[in-house]
């Protein structure tokens, strides 16, 4: 590059591109540049990554796509081999969409409560979880998986990255939110974003976040600074994704079950940063709230639950170009 610098600068001299820096950069390097110099490096794991364990069939498990970025094919890194993959429902045929359904909580880390209908969130999104996935095997079009199919703890970084590692195109987590009102109710969804839309949002995902953090994961990133870029180009593309299969999840499930004003928030979730997943987070109601919790509560309820989401998934799918 022809841009020089002091010595002892090299280190702090970056391009942001959407990312938090430690330290402002002084100069900003064209992107034009900066990809056809990073369009000769392969990225890879900075340690040899294992063999993925031996998969049991039916499962039949896709790898990622590398994702096309200005001209240059971004290999995002594989996510860490040792996760255990869920089996997958449905077509047997390798082609059609994959949705990785996440039930929230699990295992030690129940979520919220609701003590007066002695109900705990991580009974109430595996039940719901099942019913969207019953829902989407109706259709005979549609693969599923769920994270988890009992009540077993995932760190948030597994429960992407069975998404990533299975090739998933769509990955949902369920949820049931808490607030200090008791009238507050109805469905909510969150995408990803650096910033959170506003402090309720901030405030689940310092909430939902501390579930790793509490049981000592190290959530450094060892990212390159030029991998990193690229990676973050991707992400966006999906960030965007993301977006507009919140919208037409809002759309299509409203005739089911109700949403919050405003029904859409964005934070930054672990759990949504798979980079090459377009990824929502689903508050399908508020356990602390007795109307909501009981109605999830009922099969008729998650009967409701799964059908708006079905639809909304069914026409995501549809609309999608070929050769996608």
């Amino acid at each position: 590059m022809a841009a020089k610098m002091r010595p002892g600068r090299a280190r702090d001299f970056v391009w942001t591109a959407g990312l938090r820096s430690r330290q402002k950069a002084r100069s900003m390097v064209p992107l034009a540049a900066l990809i056809l110099a990073a369009s000769s490096l392969a990225f890879t794991a900075t340690t040899p990554l294992a063999a993925p364990p031996a998969l049991t069939p039916p499962s039949v498990h896709m790898a990622r796509r590398p994702i096309r970025q200005g001209g240059i094919i971004v290999r995002i890194p594989d996510p860490a081999p040792s996760i255990a993959l869920p089996p997958i429902e449905g077509p047997s045929d390798p082609g059609r969409p994959l949705v990785v359904i996440d039930p929230g909580h699990g295992g030690h880390d129940p979520g919220a409560r609701n003590d007066a209908l002695a109900m705990q969130e991580k009974d109430l999104t595996l039940a719901i979880a099942r019913a969207v996935r019953d829902e989407l095997l109706k259709t005979g079009r549609i693969r599923v998986a769920l994270t988890r199919d009992d009540d077993h703890f995932l760190i948030l970084q597994e429960r992407s990255g069975i998404a990533r590692k299975m090739g998933a195109d769509l990955f949902i987590s369920i949820h049931a939110d808490a607030a200090e009102q008791p009238d507050v109710r109805g469905a909510t969804v969150y995408t990803l974003s650096d910033v959170a839309s506003d402090r309720e949002a901030a405030r689940l995902a310092a909430g939902q976040n501390r579930a790793d953090i509490i049981h000592g994961v190290d959530l450094t990133d060892k990212s390159t600074a030029v991998s990193a870029i690229l990676i973050d180009l991707a992400q966006r593309e999906t960030m965007t994704a993301s977006t507009r299969f919140a919208e037409l999840l809002h759309r299509e499930a409203l005739p089911h079950f109700r949403f919050r004003t405003p029904w859409h928030r964005s934070a930054s979730l672990v759990v949504l940063k798979a980079p090459d997943t377009p990824s929502v987070l689903l508050e399908t109601g508020y356990i602390s709230n007795d109307e909501d919790a009981a109605w999830m509560a009922t099969k008729d309820g998650r009967l409701q639950l799964a059908k708006g989401i079905a639809a909304a998934i069914s026409v995501h799918f549809a609309r999608r170009s070929p050769g996608r």
